[in-house]
């Protein structure tokens, strides 16, 4: 555990540059008195790594020095041919490059790692499309990723769903982001960071401009913000809901994380029912997906939402010829193991 703690500490330091004994320590989740008694230790195996005191201080390596360490456990082997997602890479340009690092690790593996290694790649496949959607093309992501790479400012023709739809915008590429099969650009433009779909880049154009990206910007750290500031401004009511047993079961599938968290927080079972109250983003919308769970799930405040389901039924039962009484029933089908998703 020592000596593996150890290579990663010099590796965050090749990788990294100057980083505080305190970094360090959190970055391996060790304390910082460990930190100093493993610095001490590569000092001693002659590791050229030199500190400096106060607010900028810090330890770093001799400029120029490399680790020549090249040895994968089986599981790091394997791993690296499981992380990647060909079809992104294929998207940004960088296929090919993939496929020849992926052929010249492989040709490098040892007999046994490489079986293993092999293995993994022919019994796991990454897609990352949503079911039912097919991944979005954009014949200026490879113009906006090499801006990306190259911190070079972009001026885009953007069309957005408000008025004015097109707009143009100069704006600090600071990364890109696949999510469902979808690509987005998170950028820096005049007043703050935003994220725009790459498939409604209209036009862009890659400037001379250089620019220096924020101190300490995390983008795996602003996504996750972000997607969490989203989904909470597009809620701004709340129902009173109660839930069969059976649709309890089924009800997190029906909704968003967000909106399965808060019924789970507040869920009140009696054994026949689950009472819960759930953020809803319109009364229109909240109605389509109460709808959809059918005699499962019951409305029982607010009022206008209550009217609004009440109001679809009988719409529904005026569409299909019933005019009182309940609605006529078809024998339940025998289930039958799909191999698609429900």
């Amino acid at each position: 555990m020592r000596a593996s703690r150890l290579v990663s500490l010099l590796l965050l330091l090749q990788t990294k540059g100057r980083m505080t004994a305190q970094a360090l320590a959190d970055e391996l989740e060790v304390s910082v008195r460990t930190i100093y008694r493993d610095v001490e230790s590569l000092h001693t195996a002659g590791v050229p790594l030199y500190g400096d005191a106060g607010p900028q201080g810090g330890y770093q390596l001799l400029a120029g020095y490399r680790t020549k360490l090249t040895g994968l456990t089986e599981q790091e082997a394997e791993s690296l041919f499981l992380a990647g997602l060909p079809g992104a890479a294929a998207d940004l340009g960088l296929g090919d490059a993939v496929s020849a690092a992926q052929l010249k690790l492989m040709a490098a593996l040892p007999s046994s790692m490489r079986d293993r290694a092999e293995r993994m790649a022919t019994r796991f496949h990454l897609d990352a499309p949503a079911w039912y959607a097919d991944p979005e093309r954009s014949p200026f992501l490879e113009v906006v990723a090499d801006a990306v790479w190259r911190d070079r400012c972009l001026e885009v023709s953007y069309r957005r769903w408000r008025a004015p739809e097109e707009v143009t915008r100069v704006l600090r590429p600071l990364g890109l982001v696949l999510k469902a099969g979808r690509w987005y650009l998170v950028a820096q433009g005049s007043t703050r960071i935003s994220t725009y779909r790459i498939t409604q880049i209209q036009a862009v154009t890659v400037l001379d401009e250089s620019f220096e990206r924020p101190p300490g910007f995390d983008l795996a750290a602003h996504w996750a913000e972000s997607l969490e500031d989203f989904q909470s401004r597009q809620y701004t009511g709340e129902a009173v809901i109660r839930v069969s047993a059976r649709g309890w079961e089924s009800f997190a599938s029906h909704v968003l994380p967000l909106v399965a968290r808060a019924a789970e927080e507040s869920a009140v079972d009696d054994g026949e029912w689950v009472r819960a109250t759930i953020p809803i983003e319109s009364i229109a919308h909240a109605a389509g997906m109460v709808l959809r769970m059918g005699g499962e799930i019951e409305v029982l405040e607010p009022d206008e939402l209550r009217s609004r389901v009440t109001s679809e039924v009988r719409r529904l039962a005026s569409i299909y010829g019933v005019t009182g009484g309940a609605l006529p029933v078809s024998p339940e089908k025998p289930h039958h193991e799909s191999t698609w998703p429900s």
